[in-house]
């Protein structure tokens, strides 16, 4: 399944929130967000059989 998204639109989506990651990080205050695009590029890439984690 994780090839299937790979080769259909989970290039796209991890080059363009690398991408914008980038611009983010740019400014000082965009940075969380430039670090959270880095985040959602790494699971969009491989979305399938991924754990995300959460923390209170």
């Amino acid at each position: 399944m994780n090839l299937i998204w790979l080769l259909i639109s989970g290039i796209w989506l991890a080059i363009s929130s690398a991408l914008l990651g980038v611009v983010f990080c740019v400014t000082v205050v965009g940075i969380p967000f430039g670090l959270q695009c880095f985040k959602l590029a790494k699971l969009s890439l491989l979305p399938f059989g991924t754990t995300i984690v959460t923390y209170r």
